[in-house]
C-alpha cells in the first residue's frame, strides 16, 4: 500500500526556516515523481516544487523559487522540502504527492497525482 506521511511543520517568524519530510512508504521514492503542493485557506491547492522522475525536470512555483528547495534522500525513502526566508504568505497546509509519471509542464497540476499524504501546517506568523 501506497503511503506518503508528511511531517515539519509549524509556527516560524518570518524569515525563518523550516524542512518538510516526507516518508514514502508502499513503493521507492527513486521511482516516483514527488510534488509538494500546498493550500491556504479560502484558496485552492497549488504546487510549491516537484521533482520528475519521467524527465528529470524540477519545478518551482515563482512565489518560492530561490527560497524553497526540494531533495531527497533514497536510503530513508523520504522526499523534503527546505523553506527559507519564509514569508506570512506561505503559511498554508503542505502536502506531499506522488505518481509514477508526471513530466514538464505537468508537475505543477495537483490532478496529475494519484497519491497524497495527510498534509502538515506551515504557519508564519510574528
Amino acid at each position: 500500500e501506497v503511503q506518503l506521511v508528511e511531517s515539519g511543520g509549524g509556527l516560524v517568524q518570518p524569515g525563518g526556516s523550516l524542512r518538510l519530510s516526507c516518508a514514502a512508504s508502499g513503493f521507492t521514492v527513486d521511482d516516483y515523481t514527488i510534488g509538494w503542493f500546498r493550500q491556504a485557506s479560502g484558496k485552492e491547492r497549488e504546487g510549491v516544487s516537484s521533482f520528475s522522475r519521467t524527465d528529470y525536470s524540477t519545478y518551482y512555483a515563482d512565489s518560492v523559487k530561490g527560497r524553497f528547495t526540494i531533495s531527497s534522500d533514497i536510503a530513508k525513502n523520504t522526499v523534503y522540502l527546505q523553506m527559507n526566508s519564509l514569508k506570512p504568505e506561505d503559511t498554508a497546509v503542505y502536502y506531499c504527492a506522488a505518481e509514477t509519471s508526471v513530466w514538464n509542464p505537468y508537475l505543477s497540476d495537483a490532478n496529475r497525482y494519484h497519491y497524497w499524504g495527510q498534509g502538515t501546517q506551515v504557519t508564519v506568523s510574528a
